[in-house]
């Protein structure tokens, strides 16, 4: 349990200050002066004003996330009324380019990020659907035994002896064929170190739990080792392919309530996510470094979305702007945020109490 927690507040701080390094560094590069880098919500505990720009770097109390705060970020309360070359290290005097740039800088910081930690997972190998079906065991004293398969043996095709061979490329194939022949002779062709065999097999009408009528156990899976110069296009890809899969998710959720239909399994809060961790721990460092990618680029999906308090929210006020040709009003734009975060901080604890009652039903 203290590992799992340790392990979750090391992810999560990663993953912030990656999402509030890019807002800072994008701030920076275009001269918007940044007023406090903070780890974790307010109230503060420690602060700090370094460098000759003056920003305050602080740690907070609440460790559920960090935050960047810009000068002129909050026009309204603000009331900035400086003017000539100091107007531009205010974020509300940047042009609508400039503004949406540092808005995206931390969205696309844990894009990179997964896309980096997938890249490193695929140079060192990563189990993929193969096409072929290969034994991962052999049951002794099994029928697959006795007739001479031998774990890692490619099956390639299978026949009963009144019927054409079939050739496998999933192990559902394989096993719909022996279910349909069970107490028969089947012959098995494999291979085995470039070595085409054939091999009968009479698959058991009875057989003990978790043998199966032959006693082998079978897989589609195979480790590939990507070699530096393919792994960032495929990490890139299979990145694509996850936020297409989380953005359909969210979509479906979205239907779901809009129906006051039932969430489930399908949301998690910190405690859910926290519950996952514990299980990503206990398969080893890279089930925890692939379960860190998908979080990094779930964040950045979420953050990207049109919602009040978010950067994609934040994002959305620049295109009406631009759609508008007039800005909206600071106090309005304001107000939106604050409800927003509001919205969330209840989103967060009613998603929170559902994985409680969840994990305390065992589900």
């Amino acid at each position: 349990m203290f590992v799992t927690a340790i392990v979750f507040v090391i992810i999560l701080s990663i993953l912030v200050f990656i999402h509030e390094l890019g807002h800072f560094t994008a701030a920076r590069a275009i001269g918007v002066r940044v007023e406090e880098f903070g780890f974790g919500l307010p109230p503060r505990i420690w602060g700090r004003k370094l460098g000759k720009h003056g920003t305050i770097y602080s740690l907070n109390w609440l460790p559920i996330g960090g935050f960047v705060k810009l000068a002129g970020e909050d026009e309204e309360s603000e009331k900035v009324s400086v003017k000539g070359a100091r107007l531009k290290e205010y974020f509300f005097a940047r042009s609508k380019k400039e503004r949406a740039f540092i808005l995206l800088a931390g969205v696309t910081m844990n894009f990179l990020l997964a896309v980096g930690i997938t890249t490193y997972l695929l140079t060192q190998g990563v189990a993929e659907v193969s096409g072929r079906v290969h034994v991962e065991s052999v049951v002794p004293g099994g029928p697959a035994e006795k007739a001479g398969i031998q774990k890692n043996d490619i099956i390639f095709s299978i026949a009963a002896t009144d019927k054409q061979p079939q050739l496998l490329k999933t192990p559902k194939e394989l096993i719909d064929y022996v279910s349909a022949e069970k107490g028969k002779e089947v012959v098995f062709s494999v291979l085995r170190d470039g070595a085409k065999l054939e091999m009968t097999v009479i698959p058991r009408v009875d057989y003990p739990k978790g043998e199966g009528p032959t006693g082998i156990a079978i897989s589609d899976l195979e480790t590939r080792v990507y070699p530096i110069s393919q792994a960032p296009f495929a990490a890139i890809k299979i990145t694509l392919t996850r936020a297409w899969d989380m953005l359909a998710g969210i979509g479906s959720l979205v239907i779901r309530l809009a129906h006051l239909q039932s969430v489930g399994k399908d949301v998690a809060g910190p405690i859910g996510i926290a519950a996952v961790t514990g299980t990503a721990v206990k398969f080893g460092w890279k089930a925890v470094l692939e379960f860190m990618s998908i979080l990094s680029l779930n964040l950045a999906v979420l953050n990207i979305l049109p919602i009040p308090a978010l950067d994609g929210g934040r994002l959305a006020f620049v295109v009406f702007e631009k759609l508008l040709g007039k800005k909206v009003k600071p106090a309005f734009e304001q107000s939106t945020h604050q409800i927003g975060m509001i919205i969330l901080f209840i989103l967060i604890l009613l998603i929170s109490i559902n994985d409680i009652l969840r994990l305390a039903r065992g589900g």
